[in-house]
C-alpha cells in the first residue's frame, strides 16, 4: 500500500519477515537513540574535518568528546557492549587529553 503522505511503500509484516529483497534496518528509527547517534556522528565528523588545522586542535578535541559521549549513550541505550567498551575507553582517553590541554593554558 502506498502512503501518499510520505511516499513510502508499506509492506505486510509477513512479507518483510520472509523477504530477502526488502531492506530491514537492525537499528531503531526515530527514537531517542536515533537522534543521539546522528548528532554524535555529526560532532565526530566535524572534529575529524578540523583535526589537521593549526590552532583548532582544542575544538577538534571538544567535538570528539561530545561525539564519543553521544555514542557511549547510544551503546548504553542499545545495551551494546562493543559500543560501550569502545566509546567508554575512547571517552577516557579523550578526557585525559582534554584535561592535559586545560592545564597547559
Amino acid at each position: 500500500m502506498l502512503n501518499k503522505k510520505r511516499k513510502e511503500i508499506k509492506f505486510d509484516p509477513k512479507e518483510i519477515a520472509n523477504s530477502n529483497r526488502i531492506y530491514k534496518s537492525a537499528t531503531p528509527k526515530q527514537d531517542l537513540s536515533w537522534y543521539v547517534k546522528w548528532a554524535a556522528s555529526l560532532f565526530i565528523l566535524v572534529g575529524m574535518s578540523i583535526r589537521g588545522v593549526e590552532g583548532l586542535q582544542f575544538y577538534d578535541l571538544l567535538m570528539s568528546l561530545i561525539g564519543v559521549s553521544g555514542w557511549l549513550i547510544v551503546g548504553l541505550l542499545w545495551k551494546d557492549r562493543a559500543l560501550i567498551l569502545l566509546n567508554g575507553i575512547g571517552l577516557a582517553l579523550l578526557f585525559r587529553t582534554f584535561a592535559q590541554t586545560l592545564t597547559s593554558f
